[in-house]
Order: C-alpha cells, then sequence, then structure tokens
C-alpha cells in the first residue's frame, strides 16, 4: 500500500476528543487532523511525536488532514484503522498470508451474523472463509497486544465467528501489527480480560488465530511477514 501523496510531516501537540489531533506542521503552522483510530492509542499519542498527515481537497470535508503515522522510539506505527483492511488483502492477494491461499473470489463488508459485517469473505471451492481483520499499535517488551482498550465490538466479533465455524465455515481473526518492534503478539488481558477470555475460547472452538506483521516504511505500508500468537 503507498500512502495519499503528498504527506506532511508534523509534530503531534495531542489528541483529543478521540477522533481529532492537533498537529504543529513543518512550517509552523498549526491544524487539526482527523484521528482514524477509536482505541486508546497507547504509546503512540505522545505529545513531541514525529507525524505524518494526508491532505485532502475534497471541499465537503471538514477536516481536510488525515493522520496516517507516528514515529515513536525511532520506530514508523500506521495508526490508520480505516487502512488494515487492505493491508490485509494485499498481504493475502500477493501470498504473504500462506494461510489464505487458493480462494476464488474475496469481498469486502459482507453482511453476516446478526446486524454484522465481516472484513473479509474468501470464497473457496470448499466452502466459504469469515476473515475479521484487526489493527494493532500497541507493543510493549517487543510483544504486541490487543486490545489497547476495551472492546465490546471485537468481542461480539469473536462470538460472530464461532458462530459461522459452528455452522461448518471456516473462521479466522487475523491480526495485523503495523509497526515492527513486535516479536510475537497476545491478547491485553490486562486491559480487556474478557476479549483475551473470548480469543482463548474462540482458538479452542476452531476459529484460526494469525497475526502478521507490516512493515511502515512512509510512504509504503505492507505486511510481510508472520507472527507467532501466545495464547
Amino acid at each position: 500500500m503507498v500512502l495519499p501523496h503528498p504527506l506532511h510531516p508534523g509534530t503531534l501537540l495531542r489528541r483529543y476528543q478521540r477522533f481529532l489531533a492537533e498537529v504543529r506542521l513543518s512550517d509552523g503552522t498549526v491544524v487539526t487532523a482527523h484521528c482514524p483510530n477509536s482505541g486508546s492509542m497507547k504509546g503512540c499519542a505522545i505529545p513531541g511525536s514525529p507525524v505524518l498527515l494526508s491532505h485532502s481537497d475534497n471541499p465537503r470535508r471538514k477536516l481536510r488532514y488525515t493522520w496516517e503515522t507516528v514515529q515513536v522510539n525511532g520506530v514508523w506505527i500506521g495508526i490508520h484503522t480505516g487502512r488494515t483492511n487492505q493491508l490485509a488483502r494485499e498481504g493475502i492477494e500477493g501470498g504473504v498470508v500462506r494461510e489464505l491461499q487458493g480462494y476464488e473470489s474475496i469481498r469486502r463488508e459482507v453482511r453476516y451474523a446478526e446486524n454484522s459485517r465481516i472484513d473479509l469473505l474468501l470464497e473457496f471451492a470448499r466452502g466459504l472463509c469469515y476473515v475479521e481483520v484487526k489493527n494493532v499499535t500497541l507493543v510493549e517488551d517487543g510483544l504486541a497486544l490487543f486490545p489497547d482498550a476495551v472492546t465490546t465490538r471485537g468481542q461480539k466479533h469473536l462470538r460472530n465467528l464461532m458462530q459461522m465455524v459452528r455452522e461448518g465455515h471456516r473462521a479466522v481473526t487475523l491480526f495485523i501489527v503495523q509497526r515492527e518492534d513486535a516479536g510475537a503478539l497476545s491478547p491485553a488481558d490486562a486491559i480487556d480480560p474478557e476479549y483475551g477470555k473470548l480469543l482463548r475460547e474462540a482458538a479452542g472452538a476452531g476459529v484460526e488465530v494469525l497475526a502478521y506483521q507490516a512493515k511502515v516504511a512512509p510512504p509504503e505500508i505492507r505486511v510481510y511477514r508472520k507472527l507467532p500468537v501466545q495464547l
């Protein structure tokens, strides 16, 4: 994936009201940017951190700038959760995610379960594969952790995937770690113990749990290797 061109460098002043960020651009101008991440962004919203913003000329947009990446301790991190599904799809179509090869078609945002949409639906000759994609930005002591805030929505997704397995389908939760300083992934039990419990339950029920790492080297982000999962 190549991020929108050009990217505008700046310094994070603050993130506030969850979806807003105040950034000082390299020319000294202070702008308010859209923050496309609903999590806590623990460790990723430190004032003074270098950031990169994309810009839109769409006159209908209230905020012209969008926060794309942040650099923490020399490591670039992709914080735009709206790009994660495309990253996952590129990883699948490019053959990097080996567990999800051999599909005949791939669709996005398909309705399933009760009042839900699956991120990616892969159709194989032998059946359907439901793939729920999660963006991971939190790393502590070399371990990628998800979620970074309590996620009732994420808990619902795991229950839905277990339902798909019971109905005879293949189901996968695919974590995309958008930073390179992690060597493995684990549920963040200290943040959301219920999610960790459900993830282990789902794995035991036949839901496949996969984690892949993305190389964030602006303007490019690409999925490039598998990470071990520690449940």
